[in-house]
């Protein structure tokens, strides 16, 4: 029964501090976009760059 009056305000203080961290991250924007990081890995441009330079030019 002596641990429960070591538990209880563990739990609490736990509790606080997962509440806390949560509206820090809901202030500081991190949910603000969740579905734009899994759409850019879906449609990642494979496609071979574009070679502007021509080498006619170096002459």
């Amino acid at each position: 029964m002596d641990i429960i009056y070591l538990l209880l305000p563990v739990a609490l203080i736990i509790v606080v501090i997962i509440i806390a961290v949560f509206f820090w991250a809901v202030k500081s924007d991190q949910f603000e976009d969740l579905e734009g990081p899994a759409h850019r890995i879906l449609m990642d441009d494979d496609s071979k760059p574009v070679d502007t330079s021509t080498e006619d030019s170096k002459d």
